[in-house]
């Protein structure tokens, strides 16, 4: 973790993401491009690892209030000088373990938000990228060349993983998965899948209700969206995706878009479709502040599947 002292500018940061004007996103990538220029200036200094501490302590605070903003736009044109930052001070601090995490949450949810079905190209690159920042997280906790080692060892090599890993684990799992689901169409990628499961298990057993329910979720849409006779099971879907529902608490709203996605149309039921994203879109987005961006996203999505209802249907 970063021991360095907290910015008071941070509080100016804040305030950039508060305001939903054009001038902000103006000002956001002044400020991005700013610090970004003040990190390759310094990175060459001997103390360049205390820079970039420094600068990753601002940068959190900017994460921390853009997850509270419901303004999509102004965060899809502020986020890519955010990423670029990020593989600058990854680039000066490579072994970082809290770095790579926060660049893999970054690429992914990027993605996630932001990329059209159409970009699936793009998409590939950031998901790759999110993958790539997150299995080198993953090898800082012990797991030996996550990618290529052989099944047996790799499942070793989860077992002493404990809850301090869930995180590390948890991400690694999730972008790792994302990659994989851009890439159906290559056998080496789904030849992968098995190790993703495995880890998300291994957090299941540790802290199922890590992020609002979060193995759970994926458990629940991974079991939906596979055919059954590569392990699909649509009511151990179902029962994965009710436990995700009880631990967040109705908090995190993307849960029931998922669910409405993955396994109501799979089952071919409309009533349970059409309710559950009418449900998504009654609900307050900054119910949990900190879910802000992510719920806003959850009901532009919930009215866009709605919008199809009868193609999927009728």
């Amino acid at each position: 973790m970063f021991q360095i002292w907290k910015y008071k500018e941070s509080l100016r940061w804040r305030f950039l993401f508060e305001r939903r004007s054009a001038s902000a996103v103006k000002h956001f990538r002044i400020y991005i491009a700013l610090l970004f220029s003040i990190l390759l200036l310094l990175g060459c200094l001997p103390s360049k690892r205390l820079t970039v501490a420094s600068a990753g302590l601002l940068l959190e605070d900017v994460a921390k209030a853009s997850t509270k903003q419901s303004d999509l736009k102004m965060i899809r044109e502020g986020m890519p000088a955010y990423l670029m930052l990020m593989d600058g001070m990854i680039e000066a601090w490579p072994d970082n373990e809290r770095l790579l995490i926060a660049a893999a949450q970054g690429y992914s949810s990027y993605a996630s938000l932001f990329v059209d079905e159409e970009e699936k190209e793009y998409g590939k690159q950031l998901y790759g990228k999110a993958k790539q920042y997150a299995l080198k997280a993953l090898e800082r906790r012990g797991v030996k060349d996550p990618l290529h080692q052989p099944f047996d060892l790799f499942k070793e090599d989860l077992k002493p993983l404990g809850k301090k890993d869930v995180p590390s684990l948890f991400w690694a799992a999730t972008c790792w998965a994302n990659w994989i689901n851009l890439n159906l169409d290559s056998i080496e990628a789904l030849a992968e899948l098995p190790r993703v499961e495995w880890m998300m298990q291994r957090v299941l057993e540790l802290d199922e209700g890590f992020y609002y329910g979060g193995p759970h979720l994926f458990m629940g849409v991974l079991l939906a969206s596979k055919p059954r006779i590569a392990g699909g099971d649509l009511e151990k879907a179902r029962v994965h995706f009710l436990r995700a529902f009880d631990l967040g608490q109705g908090k995190f709203l993307m849960a029931y878009v998922y669910y409405a996605d993955t396994y109501a149309r799979k089952v071919l039921d409309k009533a349970l479709f059409t309710s559950t994203l009418r449900s998504v879109l009654e609900s307050p987005a900054d119910r949990t502040p900190e879910l802000t961006l992510l719920n806003t996203a959850a009901k532009k999505k919930a009215e866009a599947l709605l919008g199809r209802t009868g193609e999927y249907f009728d």
